[in-house]
């Protein structure tokens, strides 16, 4: 679709579209979204400078994405090569600017299946993607299987599961601020750090097929393991999407929080 069609589509965009012109542009298809309430107090070694964990009901909440990618395009270049169709898996949680308050995304990991995919991607918005051998197998219409195994990795870092959709339903469809489907995906910023570990932001578009309820089996689930955090034993919070198309602008620095320092007064003495 072009991305006249989904400028149609902002109302339920809390602000404006950003300013500019869009940098790349993606399609998601067939997502699970399954999440985990965690404490905020162990995320918060893990996110950079001037990030602070966001929380719903009192928890932070990390998600797992597995799903598959296609359309994917940088403005003005040709389609890359090898790199129009592919799984990706995603390690993300939900986190607010220390300055601005702005609520926004923290991805964690990105696995691909494609390689080419990772190293432009790597390049292009510094994002922690790896190398993984991957499998996505439809079952029927909405199930499907998942593998993903990450390369190049000094210990193996395995997720693998089967999910599917329940199908739409009016209350997810209406689904309003205030209700955890709307904390976990209505989020218009994607933060990251560069080289150095300082924080940068990209703005995002996005626009979803009506979210609905899913089941999962998830048999093998490294990837928390791999940055030093253990799930809660109880069942993920678990939804799926048909389709997600995604627009991100152009990654920019952003300005850390001004630290207070003491006003030197010279003192007269009196007497």
């Amino acid at each position: 679709m072009a991305m006249q069609e989904f400028l149609i589509r902002t109302s339920h965009r809390p602000r404006p579209l950003p300013s500019g012109r869009w940098a790349m542009n993606q399609r998601w298809n067939d997502l699970l979204f399954a999440h985990w309430p965690v404490p905020a107090s162990t995320l918060a070694a893990l996110l950079p400078d001037g990030l602070l964990a966001d929380s719903f009901d009192g928890s932070a909440w990390l998600g797992i994405l597995p799903f598959w990618m296609d359309r994917l395009r940088f403005r003005g270049l040709p389609p890359l090569p090898g790199a129009q169709n592919f799984p990706e898996l995603h390690l993300r949680t939900y986190v607010r600017d220390q300055r601005t308050n702005t609520p926004g995304i923290y991805t964690f990991s990105q696995d691909a299946g494609s390689l080419l995919s990772v190293l432009t991607a790597r390049a292009f918005s510094r994002q922690p993607y790896h190398w993984a051998t991957m499998r996505l197998e439809q079952r029927t219409e909405r199930e499907f299987s998942f593998y993903s195994r990450r390369l190049l990795s000094a210990d193996p870092v395995i997720f693998q599961g089967r999910y599917r959709g329940l199908g739409p339903t009016r209350k997810l469809v209406e689904s309003r601020n205030g209700t955890l489907e709307h904390f976990l995906l209505e989020r218009y910023c994607l933060f990251s750090r560069n080289r150095a570990g300082l924080l940068r932001r990209s703005n995002l578009h996005h626009v979803s097929s009506p979210l609905e309820k899913a089941e999962a089996e998830i048999e093998r689930n490294d990837l928390a393991a791999a940055i030093g955090i253990s799930l809660p034993l109880e069942e993920p919070v678990l939804y799926y999407a048909r389709r997600l198309a995604v627009y991100v602008w152009p990654t920019e620095p952003v300005r850390p929080k001004l630290a207070t320092r003491p006003v030197a007064v010279a003192v007269t003495p009196s007497g």
